[in-house]
Parts: structure tokens; C-alpha cells; sequence
């Protein structure tokens, strides 16, 4: 694993391990964190993987610190991910687990 997802995951973990329907699994080489077997969050390359709503995609996409999730060659909508500057304070980490978290429950449990 990449050493600063290693280090993301070490500040995503105490944020999403109480909750319920919290899960982690292995994935695209790092470690996705799951809320009732739907992706959430995770790291990528030093920057945080947020599942969102296809909806707002735009909307989340305009965001400070917002890039477009591309790991295949084609944008990936309903997704977002956060550049490391957009997650230094451990609030900001926290405000963009939060958003992943709702989004994750509102949708059909795993």
C-alpha cells in the first residue's frame, strides 16, 4: 500500500469503526471502509475516495480540493476525490467521512 494511504487509513479508522454497519475490505490495493457492504471512503495515492450522490456530481465537483475520480481513463460519477490539501485538518477528514457515511446509508444495505 501506498505509505501515505497507510497513513490516511490510520486517520479514517478511529473515525468509522464505531459506527454501525462499519466494515473495511480490501480493494484496488488499499483498503475500502464500508457502511452495511457499500463503499464509503477510502484512500487513494494519498487522497480520500468519497461515494456521493451521481446527482450532485457537478455540484461536488466545484468543491475547493475536488477532483474527478479516474482510474479507468473515464470519470467515474458519484464519486469524488479529495486531494491531500482538502483533508489536512482532521475536521475537514471528518466533514468529507460524514458526507460518505450519509450517502453509503441511503442506499440498499450489502
Amino acid at each position: 500500500m501506498h505509505e501515505a494511504d497507510e497513513a490516511l487509513v490510520q486517520r479514517i479508522r478511529p473515525l468509522m469503526k464505531r459506527r454501525k454497519g462499519y466494515s473495511e475490505q480490501k480493494m484496488f490495493g488499499g483498503v475500502a471502509f464500508m457502511i452495511n457492504g457499500n463503499m464509503c471512503v477510502g484512500p487513494w495515492k494519498g487522497s480520500l475516495v468519497v461515494r456521493l450522490d451521481k446527482e450532485k456530481h457537478d455540484q461536488t465537483q466545484s468543491e475547493p480540493h475536488v477532483k474527478p475520480m479516474d482510474i479507468t481513463g473515464r470519470v467515474m460519477k458519484g464519486w469524488a476525490l479529495i486531494e491531500p490539501a482538502g483533508i489536512e485538518s482532521d475536521d475537514d477528514l471528518k466533514a468529507w467521512i460524514e458526507r460518505g457515511v450519509k450517502f453509503a446509508r441511503s442506499l440498499p444495505p450489502k
